[in-house]
């Protein structure tokens, strides 16, 4: 069983997922996007190979941060999902903790899992929790969730969506429980 949690930044899909690992049957390892990123040495910060922000201006406040990725962050990240494709294989459950905001990469998921029951979950919440959600954290740069906020859903085909904005992580790791008979 593949649960691929897709939403944007600060909209509780980390602590959706160590839900679910709690109270499902099934032995679930969390895959974070966030751990392969900070593989790679700090050095590449701000670099054309690693990840650039760029502040857009004009559009909200706080100003968009959009990040831009360059070819040995794609080649991680390219590598990551092959890398949980052969977690997969080797017969493991598993939580991914996603940011799409591409086609591609969502294309890249279902071709390389396609042997296996992989299930795509929206996390969705209002722009206004989300931003709340990422001041309170100071661990993310103010106004990546309000970039991602229109690009991470748009176009995709969900299994299950959820709203984050009232549920707790454990009242969504119930209902993901039970959508997908993950409970005794």
């Amino acid at each position: 069983m593949i649960l691929l949690l897709n939403g944007a930044s600060s909209v509780g899909k980390t602590s959706t997922a160590k839900a679910i690992q709690d109270i499902s049957n099934l032995t679930f390892l969390h895959v974070e996007m966030d751990a392969f990123l900070n593989m790679a040495p700090s050095r590449l910060e701000g670099q054309i190979e690693g990840l650039q922000y760029k502040y857009i201006n004009g559009i909200g406040e706080p100003p968009e941060v959009e990040i831009i990725t360059g070819g040995f962050i794609q080649q991680t990240l390219r590598a990551m999902r092959r890398a949980i494709a052969s977690m997969a294989d080797e017969g493991l459950d598993l939580i991914i903790d996603e940011v799409m905001l591409d086609h591609e990469t969502e294309a890249d998921y279902r071709r390389l899992l396609e042997r296996h029951d992989l299930r795509m979950i929206g996390l969705k919440a209002s722009l206004g929790y989300i931003e709340a959600r990422e001041a309170e954290r100071g661990d993310r740069l103010v106004g990546l969730a309000r970039a991602q906020f229109h690009k991470v859903h748009k176009g995709r085909h969900y299994d299950l969506v959820l709203d984050t904005d009232a549920a707790s992580p454990q009242d969504l790791a119930e209902r993901i429980c039970s959508a997908f008979q993950l409970k005794n």
